[in-house]
């Protein structure tokens, strides 16, 4: 809904009529489960005459068993003397702000000494589709940008459509995964990174802001590349513990992203629906 081109007299008119029939036939609904808080207020916000006690809130689950029998792979490609490893997962996207990571990365160079930085490592992975246009320009965009922002291809690793057990192993391996969507309405992979115990930097908006316990099992920052580089710095440092934020972040989803989480979220709306 936010993402929808709104621009231009005819655009608005075609929404207006669209989101019209959709706020209607919603409606018709007893029941609607949303993925977030945020979502629930996007939707109260695009279809007004929607009555808000029927919104309720049901987050996604993690199928955690799969993440459990993922066996660790290497991850060749990435150098031995890579100590600090910060990892971007996303589809390569403009709307994504990939770009955030690589400007947080370059940032990172000046608060770290020379041995400190030389052992940091930048991997962005993610989604790619060689028949999506945007896929194929954003990659070339982004590999050009790193170099603009004077990063070593040394220290930096683009990765197109990973596997799954590579994928896992880059989450797992993190000293800290760079989340930099704005506005995400849930964000899966903030919780997965906080499942297999590894710290989460995240912009401020958002599902983020209800998946990740501020301080706890990641940061929550703005969407500025100095924001990003100095939560970095402080684990590089060891600043802050990035290995208790992992634990806590593997707790928190446990507690609230698992199948049996949401199965029982899901009963008591149930329930819910037949007493009314």
């Amino acid at each position: 809904m936010l993402l929808t081109d709104r621009k231009g007299f005819l655009k608005k008119l075609y929404r207006y009529l669209v989101d019209s029939v959709e706020g209607w036939t919603t409606g018709m609904a007893d029941l609607i489960c949303v993925n977030s808080n945020f979502t629930k207020g996007i939707v109260a916000q695009t279809l007004p005459h929607l009555k808000i006690n029927k919104l309720h809130v049901l987050y996604p689950t993690l199928n955690t068993k799969f993440f459990d029998d993922a066996p660790s792979v290497g991850l060749y490609e990435v150098p031995s003397i890579a100590k600090y490893l910060f990892v971007s997962i996303n589809r390569y996207e403009r709307k994504k702000n990939i770009k955030l990571a690589i400007d947080a990365f370059a940032e990172l160079k000046g608060l770290l000494s020379t041995d400190e930085y030389r052992q940091c490592y930048l991997v962005i992975a993610g989604g790619f589709d060689k028949l999506n246009e945007e896929n194929l320009l954003h990659h070339r965009e982004l590999k050009e940008y790193a170099v603009d922002a004077a990063i070593s291809t040394k220290q930096i690793l683009f990765l197109r459509s990973p596997s799954d057990n590579v994928k896992i192993e880059l989450l797992r391996r993190a000293t800290a995964v760079l989340y930099t969507p704005s506005n995400e309405h849930f964000g899966i992979v903030p919780v997965e990174a906080m499942y297999v115990k590894s710290c989460v930097i995240a912009v401020n908006s958002g599902g983020p802001n209800e998946s990740i316990e501020d301080g706890v099992t990641g940061f929550l920052v703005r969407p500025e590349a100095n924001a990003f580089a100095d939560k970095m710095a402080q684990l590089v440092r060891g600043q802050v513990d990035g290995s208790r934020m992992g634990e806590e972040g593997r707790k928190r989803v446990q507690s609230l992203f698992t199948f049996d989480h949401f199965a029982s979220q899901l009963e008591t709306l149930s329930h819910l629906l037949l007493q009314n």
